[in-house]
């Protein structure tokens, strides 16, 4: 087999002294060498040297297909690097890799934190509310920022949202001869790196973190009273036993209260929704929560909204269920997909019961009634009865 065209090399803050024989050899045999400015002036590639496009774009490196070529990324190229993006695109007898320390590495060489127990995120172009998920009393937190400006919003960020007691840290050019590390309190930050790319290392500390538990508070949803409450969404989660890497039909998902549960638990969801007003609630919900590039909003409604979607793992009906839509879902449905329909009117209970009867399942009616003010005594205040219908296909 002939050798591979692209070699993928991963180069740090100490430049050509850090790369391996094989790195250096494959550098000298390249004819074009693609790369940061910054990279290519470590590596002092001359004239072979192509920049990056901005924005990024990995196509450029397939115009030299066939022809020895090397890509300079930093650190580890495959832990928010090119090199996934690259070997996306070609065989796998078309590139070869050559991986250096990675950001996080040094950071937590330099900080002596488990790297097994930290949290890593690049935030070089996504919003500082992924952190949303992963904010706890004590977290540790290593985040890739684009330069020093990056870190000290981030900072005001934190303190904005009860983190400010945070110890952050601000470490720049590691590995290298400019190495710098500054310890800081979030909420009294002043740094000025700007112009640097940065790592920012936090260890969380304030207010409480996202509860891992289903059912979260409604008083953390936008939501015009259109949300399925507390104690139903943690059943309606329950049955539809979400699982990292799934998909979820959220339809008439209403504020997205469960599309977010859901996508906490690290599956993706598609929020189905007819109001454009309620569909801009589930958007600042996902928004709010880090999640918007796990949650997808259709304006619409089913089936019709459904017809160019990928199947799903699990589907969520809160409401509005009818033959006509159950037949064109259940229809996609693979085998072993969950569907989860509840009814508050009897038109509704009325075909979850023959559905129930038809495909089996489990039907289950829940009242639920809280304590509230009679005169000067307390009394029970019972909601809306609820039929909640599910089944696996």
């Amino acid at each position: 087999m002939a050798d591979p065209w692209l070699t993928i090399i991963g180069i740090g803050e100490d430049g050509l002294a850090g790369l391996s024989e094989a790195s250096r050899k494959a550098l000298a045999k390249a004819e074009t060498v693609f790369g940061g400015e910054r990279h290519l002036a470590l590596a002092d590639v001359g004239g072979r040297g192509r920049p990056w496009p901005v924005p990024f774009d990995a196509d450029v490196v397939l115009s030299c297909r066939g022809r020895p070529t090397a890509v300079l990324a930093s650190g580890d190229p495959f832990w928010y690097g090119a090199g996934a993006g690259l070997a996306e695109k070609l065989d796998a007898s078309e590139w070869t890799a050559h991986p250096a320390l990675s950001t996080f590495s040094h950071v937590a060489a330099r900080l002596g934190w488990r790297l097994e127990a930290m949290t890593c995120l690049g935030l070089h172009a996504a919003p500082f509310e992924r952190l949303v998920p992963h904010l706890a009393r004590a977290a540790r937190i290593v985040c890739l920022v684009r330069d020093g400006k990056a870190a000290g919003d981030l900072a005001k960020w934190l303190g904005e949202r009860g983190w400010g007691t945070s110890t952050l840290w601000t470490l720049a050019a590691l590995g290298g001869p400019r190495e710098s590390i500054a310890e800081h309190r979030a909420d009294s930050y002043a740094g000025d790196l700007a112009g640097n790319l940065i790592a920012v290392a936090i260890e969380a500390r304030g207010a409480q973190g996202i509860p891992r538990s289903s059912g979260l508070s409604d008083d953390l949803f936008v939501h015009d009273g259109q949300i399925t409450k507390r104690p139903v969404r943690a059943l309606a989660l329950s049955a539809l036993a979400p699982c990292p890497g799934e998909r979820l039909w959220d339809i008439g998902a209403g504020s997205g209260s469960i599309s977010v549960e859901w996508a906490l638990c690290g599956g993706t969801a598609i929020a189905v929704e007819a109001r454009d007003d309620r569909a801009a609630n589930i958007r600042s919900n996902a928004e709010a929560f880090g999640l918007a590039h796990r949650i997808t909003v259709i304006a619409g409604t089913a089936p019709e909204a459904l017809a160019a979607l990928e199947a799903p793992d699990a589907v969520f009906i809160g409401g509005g269920l009818d033959g006509a839509m159950f037949d064109a879902i259940w229809s996609r449905l693979a085998s072993g997909a969950r569907l989860v329909a509840h009814s508050v009117t009897l038109e509704t209970e009325a075909l979850l019961g023959e559905l129930h009867r038809r495909h089996g399942g489990e039907l289950m009616r829940v009242e639920i009634a809280h304590a509230a003010p009679l005169g000067r005594y307390r009394s029970w205040e019972a909601s809306r009865p609820l039929v909640q219908w599910s089944v696996v296909r």
